[in-house]
C-alpha cells in the first residue's frame, strides 16, 4: 500500500517540476524581453495589488532625479576644475612676466651702478687734479 502511494506521488511531483521549469522559462523570457523598470512594476503590482504602479513610478522618478543630480554634479565639477586649471595657467603667465621684468630691472640697476662708479671715479680724479 505504501508503494502504491509513492507511485501516485511521483508523477504529481514530475508534473509540478515541469510546470516549475516552464514558469521559470517564462520568467527568464520576460527578463530578456521586458526592460527592467517594467518588470519591477509588474512584480510590484502582483505583490501589492495595484499600488505597484505608483511605487514603481516613484522609484523611477527617484532614479531619474538621482541620475540628473549626478550628471549636474559632474558638469559643475568639470567646470570648476577647468576654471582652476585656467587660473593656474593665468597665474603662471603673470609670474613669468613679473620675473622677466625683475631680471630686466636688475640689469638696469647693475648698469646704473657701473655708471655711478665711473662717474665717482671721474669726479675723484677731477678733485685730485684741482
Amino acid at each position: 500500500m505504501e508503494s502504491s502511494t509513492l507511485e501516485f506521488n511521483l508523477p504529481d511531483t514530475h508534473e509540478e517540476g515541469k510546470l516549475y521549469v516552464v514558469d521559470s522559462l517564462n520568467n527568464l523570457n520576460k527578463l530578456n524581453v521586458c526592460p527592467a523598470e517594467s518588470q519591477h512594476s509588474v512584480g510590484e503590482e502582483e505583490n501589492t495589488g495595484g499600488t505597484g504602479e505608483s511605487m514603481a513610478g516613484s522609484n523611477t522618478r527617484n532614479q531619474c532625479l538621482f541620475f540628473i543630480t549626478f550628471i549636474l554634479t559632474l558638469i559643475i565639477s568639470l567646470a570648476l576644475v577647468s576654471f582652476v586649471i585656467f587660473l593656474i595657467f593665468q597665474t603662471r603667465n603673470e609670474v613669468d612676466q613679473i620675473s622677466s621684468r625683475l631680471l630686466s630691472e636688475k640689469k638696469n640697476i647693475e648698469e646704473l651702478k657701473k655708471l655711478n662708479n665711473i662717474i665717482l671715479k671721474h669726479l675723484n680724479q677731477s678733485i685730485i687734479k684741482e
